[in-house]
């Protein structure tokens, strides 16, 4: 039994450090997109975005549109990845006190 529970902890913890990764990416792109947001709030220059590899003038307005629309997007990303990062940090807390149970009656 204690085998499969510590087979089971160490899954848990795998699952842990991808969904941290998920979530360290997500929010680095939430960054990115906030600080375009606000350049391109801000300028009063010609806007440009980068499609593939052409960079083309765009409307600012239907940047920004985009730009928020991407953010909201992210927003809803970053709080699925933390509801089920906290399921799991419950669940590997709940195992890890299992495996000390059980490794007390041994």
């Amino acid at each position: 039994m204690n085998d499969s529970l510590m087979h089971e902890s160490h899954a848990l913890e795998h699952n842990l450090k991808a969904i941290s990764t998920e979530k360290q990416t997500i929010t680095s792109e939430l960054s990115e997109i906030v600080n375009a947001l606000q350049e391109v709030t801000n300028t009063k220059d010609d806007v440009y975005k980068i499609i593939g590899q052409v960079m083309i003038k765009s409307e600012k307005n239907s940047v920004i549109k985009e730009l928020e629309e991407k953010r909201k997007v992210l927003d809803l990303r970053l709080n699925a990845v933390e509801k089920q990062e906290k399921l799991l940090e419950k669940k590997a807390l709940e195992l890890r006190e299992e495996i000390l149970k059980s490794s007390k009656k041994n």
